[in-house]
């Protein structure tokens, strides 16, 4: 039961972690990575190709009708997910732990915390699922214009071909909530909204207090047991009656094996919060520093494309040069003889590429970028006076 157990445990931390970090660069090259292609790509590939033999086009097509309807469009799937992870792992850990508390390293004051504690993420998740993002219409896309400068890099001004306004800069058309959003971060389908302007405030506190709680959870949890062994004297019964050494390394497997029996249920949820955790924990620090740097999602992938057009603008520019000297060379234009070691020592054209940079010109400090995530500019007196560009 203790190997089922512990497999179990390492299983769903291989899950979770590939789906969620596979794509990370640490991973390259690894099975961690060919995992999560398999279970984001891979393992829906199949499925179509088997339902297209044995269900022909009419199974296929319902398929990707149900892929549409996940994918596409608006819908409370991961929402309800959400809701039941966070209940269901609430009651289990009511109703198998909240037995043991008050105990020896907790008090009966985190019965009441913990209830408390997950009714706020609940009311961070309404706030961040059903807030407005900053969408933008025609009434206010004038203000949003003269708020949001062109940059004329990465943003440029164009008309939106659905909504038939000008976009604004770092404004993105959602396909999937089929609106403009001022400021757009990326479309969360666990909010079943999207995270821009006015609400990526409470998706930051959304990420920060769920890491909180998980963290919080997983300690009790370990608090519990610690107190547990503590309370049944566990240590002495080894070393007395058992005639285990008391040190560290012959107590380890014992204990271990006496949790895994007496208490696999708060182990592997305990398990489970401390690897959300940690994932959270990545997440938000992730979008933590696009605050920092007024930074979105949507803008970091708008670079990647721009600073990989510049390059290859920029090698085709070496090449050119590289190639006018080789042709003037072979139509033999005289000029001075060349060291041999210089010559080898001498960098190549294709090696002077201008070196490409982000130049974010919305990034005015750390300090105005928080500020402009805690009281967007659309909320700012300023926004209201504003006339447009």
């Amino acid at each position: 039961m203790q190997w089922v157990l512990v497999l179990h445990g390492l299983c769903t931390l291989t899950v979770v972690v590939s789906f969620l970090c596979g794509q990370w660069p640490i991973f390259e090259g690894t099975f961690v990575e060919r995992f999560h292609y398999f279970l984001t790509f891979g393992a829906y590939d199949y499925l179509l190709r088997f339902v297209g033999k044995i269900f022909g086009s009419r199974g296929r097509n319902c398929v990707l009708g149900v892929e549409q309807f996940c994918c596409e469009r608006p819908n409370p799937i991961l929402q309800v997910f959400y809701l039941a992870i966070i209940g269901g792992t609430f009651l289990i850990v009511a109703k198998t732990s909240f037995q043991y508390i008050p105990g020896y390293y907790v008090s009966e004051f985190h019965k009441y915390f913990s209830f408390a504690a997950v009714c706020i993420g609940l009311l961070l998740f309404v706030l961040t699922s059903f807030s407005d993002p900053g969408t933008i219409t025609s009434k206010n896309v004038a203000k949003y214009i003269s708020a949001y400068p062109y940059d004329n890099l990465i943003f440029e001004e164009r008309e939106c071909t659905t909504c038939k306004i000008t976009r604004p800069a770092r404004a993105k058309h959602c396909k999937i909530c089929d609106k403009c959003v001022a400021r757009f971060d990326h479309h969360c389908g666990w909010m079943n909204n999207c995270i821009g302007e006015k609400n990526t405030r409470y998706f930051m506190a959304f990420l920060f207090w769920h890491f909180l709680l998980c963290l919080y959870g997983a300690a009790i949890l370990g608090f519990i047991l610690a107190g547990q062994l503590r309370e049944r004297k566990i240590i002495y019964i080894l070393t007395v009656y058992y005639g285990v050494e008391n040190k560290f390394t012959a107590l380890f497997p014992h204990v271990v094996q006496y949790f895994l029996g007496s208490y696999n249920t708060q182990i592997l949820v305990a398990v489970f919060l401390a690897i959300v955790s940690l994932l959270l924990a990545g997440f938000f620090g992730y979008h933590l520093h696009l605050c920092l740097s007024n930074m979105t999602t949507n803008e970091t992938f708008k670079w990647q494309d721009y600073i990989s057009w510049k390059q290859k603008v920029n090698e085709s520019k070496a090449s050119g040069e590289a190639l006018k000297k080789t042709l003037n060379a072979m139509s033999g234009e005289s000029r001075a003889p060349q060291s041999k070691w210089r010559a080898f020592f001498k960098k190549s054209p294709l090696q002077k590429e201008e070196p490409v940079v982000v130049n974010n010109v919305y990034d005015q400090g750390a300090i105005r970028n928080l500020y402009e995530i805690f009281v967007p500019l659309s909320e700012r007196q300023s926004f209201f006076h504003s006339k447009a560009a």
